[in-house]
């Protein structure tokens, strides 16, 4: 099957870089092949070796790298793309107007009244005004300090408005994958309540709805063992510690989590970890799905 595609060159005068939009599933070094047959393989080659291509706005060099319709190949016919690199946080996606990360445990979202410099937001905000002193990054939703997982970012304030605005709408699935106490019966349900926060910032469910707001989490038992069991949330709202709450209150903390009842921590950690995350984009209206493998220290512990 021959790979349409859709192109456009910037700054036609120098022909500095080339853009192309994949209409059908390929791999890459094909489809630089029949997009660029009027240049050598030997260039074409050259330009994955030398870190010139970037699917999404991520830099590849695999040549056998999957390519699905909808995808962007950007090739810089100049110079190599920078690459990103922190132990703490990795960019998964990058566009002009979002940044989708994947979060490590322990680093907060955004900053505190202790903490300014060592954040998601920070690291990545850095990033940007490598390239453009004037960049700027904008918070859409956060993660607790502890949860590891995907995070997404606005490079204006125009987006992360469109998004906060519709974000029930626009965010489509949120899963999260944690370590409980027990086993929770049944295996597969729903925990509904109102939550509320008191004074000294602690979430719990109340019966007034008058000062509660409505949670709704849905969860699925992956596998279990005598003590703990590895289990799949699906946020239908998306209230903060919602998912910590809702565990606690069924009897069955997250492993690790003091804050909310667990009187242990097997795996050093708050064991909870955003693995999907699914949303409209809020420019180009595609529908943008995003995962990461689930954390082997989960899957180990629970066997």
């Amino acid at each position: 099957m021959r790979t349409k595609h859709k192109q456009k060159n910037f700054d036609k005068g120098k022909n500095r870089s080339s853009e192309t939009i994949v209409e059908d599933t390929d791999s890459l070094l094909n489809y630089l092949f029949k997009t660029y047959s009027d240049r050598s393989k030997t260039t074409v080659k050259s330009w994955l070796s030398h870190r010139q291509v970037a699917i999404n706005g991520n830099p590849e060099t695999a040549f056998d790298a999957p390519l699905m319709p909808g995808d962007k190949v950007l090739i810089n016919f100049e110079k190599g793309f920078k690459e990103f690199k922190n132990n703490r946080i990795k960019i998964v996606y990058e566009d002009d107007y979002i940044i989708v990360a994947n979060k490590g445990y322990g680093l907060l979202s955004v900053s505190s009244d202790r903490v300014k410099e060592n954040t998601a937001f920070r690291i990545l905000s850095d990033y940007l005004k490598e390239d453009n002193p004037f960049a700027k990054l904008f918070v859409i939703h956060r993660l607790d300090r502890d949860t590891s997982g995907l995070i997404m970012y606005a490079k204006s304030e125009e987006v992360q408005f469109k998004l906060q605005r519709s974000w029930n709408e626009m965010v489509l699935d949120r899963r999260y994958v944690a370590v409980i106490h027990g086993a929770l019966e049944p295996a597969e349900g729903e925990i509904s309540s109102y939550l509320t926060e008191n004074s000294v910032h602690h979430v719990y469910s109340t019966t007034d709805k008058e000062i509660g707001q409505f949670a709704l989490t849905k969860y699925k038992t992956l596998q279990s063992n005598s003590r703990y069991s590895l289990v799949e949330l699906q946020l239908s709202t998306g209230r903060k510690n919602q998912i910590r709450v809702h565990m606690s209150e069924s009897g069955h903390p997250i492993a690790g989590d003091k804050r909310y009842g667990s009187k242990d921590n097997p795996l050093g950690r708050l064991s909870l970890h955003a693995f999907r995350l699914r949303f409209v984009h809020p420019i180009t209206r595609q529908d943008m799905l995003f995962e990461t493998p689930l954390p082997p220290q989960f899957v180990k512990v629970t066997r």
